[in-house]
């Protein structure tokens, strides 16, 4: 198994229930994931400080861990950096080994959305989940001023854990409208608990004067080279401009499945027209087109982390149900009704929340959109222009856009959004990145690698 989140976590409870001893595969220090993140040992702030309305998910997430913990073999701070049939390839410092596997179970989370904005590659510029880890991991803010700006859940959900923390919220600045959420109501019903969280969230903000402008319009990160963020610059519903003083930003537009562990696990990928992304097949169950290979959570189809919970409990069934390995459809029957709440829940966010795809037709030519490799919305167009390169993975090649760092996963959204509007194609004709090993840097001196036999 990958990951050690939400859905990773049901999955191993699931194994070991029907008597298995799974391996649990986790690039973090501790279990958890991006939302239930733990602290650092010797840290003693309280679950409802860290957590908030989700303190006792977290807490009970985290305690069915430390019950596993005797029954799994689990592998933290280890890189699943390249994957082929029946094994996976990790690396843990510099010790690398090949570990194989009868099935394997993908529970690779998500990352935050970005659309780029002038400015956004000044020191102090965050991503909504970048500002989080912050939070939760190291017990700091991103800056004394903040600036929270994009939008969707995890917006509102950063800003009153900031604000929470005692941490300056200089302003929320969100993309969507009133009226974005008024169609949504009908579907964010279907799971009325969480409505009310979020608009508890909205209370926090409220109750500590935080200045919330929805229907703005990002114009600019403001600040220098030598000073990094200084403030940010946005259009208002009305048409004017507003400039917001600060020292760190945090951007974010919804979230994005992490989906390259698939693409190396060999799996067939569709483009999803009402997401505008690219996500890899796989049935209710979590089968993916690749016959041993599950994926569950939010890196099969971000749906939070409730949802992510059941669904990684579902693949895990799915698999022992392919390894004839006890009867559990009636639990499974349960388990897609409850689903089926979450996805009508999510296509609601999508509505309140929409991507602003519209933004980056209006990039300026200077603006970096690929940060690693300082590649601007201008040299995308120029690529579309100058060579024909209106597939992704063509104009890659002639620009570096997505050869850096982060693969891609911060710019290529946004990446092709430029491509599709200058090229005067729908967006699923630029296609997408191809995946390639390793997902993220390795050391240039690796000690030497050892198999390893696994059964999940």
């Amino acid at each position: 198994m990958i990951g050690a989140g939400p859905a990773g976590v049901r999955a191993a409870q699931a194994l070991v229930e029907a008597g298995l001893r799974p391996v649990v595969i986790d690039e973090g220090r501790r279990d958890g994931g991006q939302i239930y993140r733990r602290q650092p040992e010797g840290f003693t702030r309280t679950y409802e400080t860290l957590y908030g309305s989700e303190a006792d998910r977290a807490r009970a997430l985290h305690r069915d861990f430390d019950a596993l913990r005797g029954k799994i073999d689990y592998v933290p701070e280890t890189l699943v950096w390249n994957i082929e049939p029946g094994a996976v390839h990790v690396m843990s410092g510099t010790r690398h080994r090949r570990m194989t596997f009868d099935a394997l179970i993908i529970c690779s989370g998500a990352t935050d959305r970005l659309m780029p904005v002038p400015g956004w590659h000044h020191a102090g510029t965050y991503s909504l989940g970048g500002a989080q880890v912050a939070l939760k991991s190291q017990g700091c803010a991103i800056g004394s001023r903040v600036v929270m700006m994009g939008t969707g859940p995890l917006l509102y959900l950063v800003a009153a854990q900031y604000v929470k923390a005692g941490a300056t919220v200089s302003a929320v600045l969100d993309t969507s409208t009133f009226a974005d959420r008024m169609r949504a109501l009908r579907q964010l019903l279907a799971v009325p608990s969480t409505l009310k969280k979020g608009i508890a969230l909205m209370g926090v903000l409220r109750r500590a004067r935080v200045p919330v402008h929805r229907a703005i319009t990002p114009l600019a990160i403001l600040g220098t080279s030598e000073h990094g963020v200084q403030g940010v610059r946005v259009k208002q519903a009305n048409g004017a401009t507003l400039d917001v003083p600060c020292d760190a930003v945090a951007i974010g537009y919804h979230l994005r499945s992490e989906t390259q562990l698939a693409d190396l696990a060999g799996c067939e990928f569709r483009f999803d027209q009402a997401l505008q992304q690219w996500l890899p097949l796989a049935d209710e169950d979590g089968r993916s087109s690749v016959h041993g290979v599950y994926l569950a959570g939010d890196g099969a189809r971000v749906r939070g982390a409730d949802a992510a919970e059941r669904a990684g409990r579902l693949a895990a069934l799915a698999a022992l149900s392919d390894m004839n390995i006890g009867d559990h459809a009636q639990e499974a029957d349960k388990l897609r009704m409850q689903l089926s709440r979450f996805t009508r829940f999510a296509a609601g966010l999508r509505t309140a929340f929409p991507w602003p795809a519209r933004l980056a037709a209006a990039l300026p030519d200077d603006t970096i959109v690929c940060r690693c490799e300082a590649v601007t919305a201008g040299e995308l167009r120029r690529v579309v222009n100058e060579m024909g390169a209106q597939e992704a993975n063509r104009a890659k090649a002639f620009s570096r856009v997505g050869m850096g760092r982060c693969q891609g996963r911060f710019c290529a959204h946004a990446g092709a959004e430029v491509i599709a509007a200058e090229a005067r194609v729908p967006l699923e004709a630029v296609g997408r990145l191809r995946g390639q090993a390793p997902v993220k840097p390795l050391p240039m001196a690796l000690a030497p690698h050892e198999d390893m036999e696994t059964s999940e």
